[in-house]
């Protein structure tokens, strides 16, 4: 009997991690996912991305990270989280240095430990928030530094060319649950929708023709 290759996701709750997550199940690979509590200012993604783990059954972990210096808004209590009537076309300041770089390092210790051959993050260069770290120069680099490394462990971005629209027509085939995952900036009850995550959110439910169920939830 063949056994499943392992793959590590980097899992916030979110759409795009969420569809990753189910993309990953669906290509056969045994996964495990990784959560990160570093600093942010509520912890309301790390209930949803449990309760989607424990809902299709993979295991978990949760790391926390202390970014006691960081300066941006998603951390810092003493910031609000901006409102820009249009999305920036420059880093914004919701940008947590070093986050994704973090990020999959820990995953790179983990799938090493753990004799995974993957690790899945779900970057997005179409639809996104001008995140430096989630751009395909980006991806190549991480992954010539596990080249570097001499492993054959890779770093895969399955979403990193799809506009969001696209990203949630491919989720809706894998049946990912759009109602149970989290993509405000926001800790509230109900999604503020005036963030820039969540206007990314709205702009890809739009443009794919669908109501976004999470609007039906809360």
């Amino acid at each position: 009997m063949k056994l499943a290759r392992k793959a590590i996701i980097l899992f916030s709750g979110g759409l795009d991690s969420t569809t990753v997550l189910y993309y990953a199940l669906s290509k056969g690979y045994k996964c495990k996912c990784l959560m990160f509590y570093y600093g942010q200012k509520h912890k309301k993604e790390i209930r949803t991305a449990i309760k989607i783990a424990k809902a299709v059954n993979v295991e978990y972990s949760i790391i926390k990270i202390n970014l006691a210096w960081s300066n941006d808004v998603l951390t810092n209590k003493n910031k609000k989280i901006p409102i820009h009537k249009t999305l920036p076309k420059t880093v914004p300041p919701t940008y947590v240095p070093g986050r994704n770089t973090l990020f999959l390092s820990y995953a790179l210790s983990y799938a090493q430990s753990t004799n995974a051959h993957v690790i899945f993050i779900g970057a997005n260069a179409i639809d996104f928030s001008n995140y430096p770290d989630c751009t395909p120069k980006f991806i190549k680099a991480y992954n010539n530094v596990l080249k570097a490394l001499k492993t054959k462990i890779i770093v895969q971005a399955p979403l990193l060319k799809l506009n969001k629209a696209q990203i949630i027509k491919l989720g809706l085939k894998l049946n990912v649950p759009y109602k149970n995952t989290w993509t405000c900036y926001n800790g509230y009850k109900k999604p503020c929708m005036i963030c820039d995550s969540c206007k990314l959110r709205i702009k890809g439910f739009k443009k794919a023709g669908l109501n976004d169920p999470i609007l039906t939830q809360h």
